[in-house]
């Protein structure tokens, strides 16, 4: 054991290195123990309350959990302290290129701090960007928010984008986690109106994953089938559905959409599409006209 002393002491660089190791892996066993138990309290909290605010602080946690255990292995040693310092500390010039390189992370942090401060969504919610872009909450870090869209596919929108936009979120303001969708049907000008929303409305009611979800007079009821406006060739029905958060939200617009259409071609209502005639002469001078629909197919 002396001999081991005597070595190291006439070796002292050799010392240090293995000093370093030693609290490395010390430090490496510690910080996944913490980093293990923070993450299963987190996720006890997460599926108790379901809150963003725990997700976002989770993960910032986790970041200076780590920055801390890499600055102590640092200074733990003279061979490794002066570039400890040259990291964490720096000079005037590196400070500043760092933080022009780190713009957008700093940009994406901060905004994530917001949007989790104003909270205009929570963990499971539907939401859609003012880009068409929609999908269910599933994460959200220092950098993105995570959204599930249709089946495995992952959409990731970073903070500071997402903070800038105009969302709307299908189920901030219903009981229960209780999501929605808003259809848009057009029907010909000459539809008895009456009739046509009815023909919707009992489609709708007749569909499997919808629930009623409006409150009235007497609970909650199925949302009631507007006419909205005048399109260029069509009259405009609107209506709100509601719907679970256990059925996809693609399953239901394509169960509603299916209803409604098969629903209006019964009750003899039209359904409109753009259609454009063209008239011209042929070889002999005859006048001809075609109908051409929105794909230029002849009809």
């Amino acid at each position: 054991m002396s001999d081991v002393v005597q070595f190291f002491q006439t070796h002292p660089i050799l010392w240090e290195w293995l000093k370093l190791a030693l609290i490395a892996v010390g430090t490496t066993i510690v910080l996944g123990i913490v980093l293990r138990l923070e993450k299963r309290a987190a996720h006890k909290l997460l599926h108790k309350r379901g809150d963003i605010n725990l997700l976002f602080v989770e993960k910032v946690l986790r970041f200076v959990l780590i920055v801390i255990g890499v600055h102590f292995v640092l200074f733990s040693s003279s061979v490794t302290e002066p570039f400890g310092r040259t990291l964490f500390q720096g000079t005037t010039v590196l400070v500043a290129i760092a933080g022009f390189a780190a713009q957008p992370v700093i940009a994406d942090l901060i905004c994530g701090l917001m949007m989790t401060s104003t909270r205009p969504f929570d963990l499971g919610d539907r939401i859609e960007l003012e880009d068409g872009t929609a999908g269910i909450v599933k994460d959200i870090t220092m950098r993105h928010v995570v959204l599930q869209g249709v089946d495995t596919i992952e959409i990731i929108v970073p903070n500071s984008k997402l903070n800038g936009m105009l969302l709307k979120n299908m189920s901030r303001s219903s009981k229960a986690g209780m999501r929605s969708i808003y259809f848009r049907f057009g029907v010909a000008y000459h539809t008895d109106m009456d009739k046509a929303k009815q023909v919707v409305r009992e489609a709708v009611m007749a569909c499997p994953y919808s629930v009623p979800g409006k409150n009235g007079p007497d609970g909650l009821d199925y949302a009631p089938v507007y006419f909205m406006e005048y399109d260029d060739s069509s009259l405009v029905l609107t209506t709100t559905v509601y719907y679970t958060p256990s059925h996809p939200t693609e399953v239901v617009k394509s169960d509603i959409n299916t209803r409604v259409k098969c629903a209006l071609e019964d009750a003899g209502i039209e359904i409109p599409y753009n259609y454009v005639n063209v008239i011209f002469n042929d070889k002999k001078g005859k006048r001809v006209e075609v109908h051409t629909n929105n794909n230029g197919q002849a009809q």
